[in-house]
């Protein structure tokens, strides 16, 4: 998969299965996590059944407003806890069929996955204190 690095936006070729290693960009050398992964259909259920850590996706569209406002706090998230939890992020409307499978009826929703499995769903976007309880519980 291919994942642009939070900190000098190259992208890095990465095998779903050095996803649990601390992955550095080839580049700058920064943590790879440190920023939300875009998942697409290819990717999404492989970094589900490969992560040792807890997920926690946003599912967002581009035209959905309150997405928009939500995405800076989900970045700044990911950026403070992002080698503790993995902070995916998957665009419903470029991928219906996920968010049809997950029931995805309003966005922006976050999911928590732990070993594939989705522990707790939350619809509507979160102030930046909440998000911070949400992962607390699952870190």
């Amino acid at each position: 998969m291919l994942i642009k690095c939070p900190n000098c936006q190259k992208m890095n070729r990465l095998p779903l299965e050095r996803l649990n290693e601390k992955p550095i960009c080839g580049a700058c050398k920064s943590s790879l996590l440190l920023g939300p992964i875009e998942a697409d259909q290819a990717s999404f259920k492989e970094i589900l059944t490969q992560s040792k850590l807890p997920v926690i996706m946003d599912f967002w569209a581009p035209w959905c407003g309150p997405c928009k406002m939500f995405a800076p706090t989900f970045q700044a998230s990911a950026m403070k806890y992002g080698e503790r939890v993995l902070h995916i992020k998957l665009d419903t409307e470029a991928n219906p069929v996920i968010g049809q499978q997950y029931n995805i009826r309003s966005i922006p929703t976050l999911a928590i996955f732990k070993n594939g499995t989705e522990v707790e769903r939350i619809s509507g976007a979160l102030p930046p204190a909440q998000l911070e309880q949400l992962i607390s519980r699952f870190q």
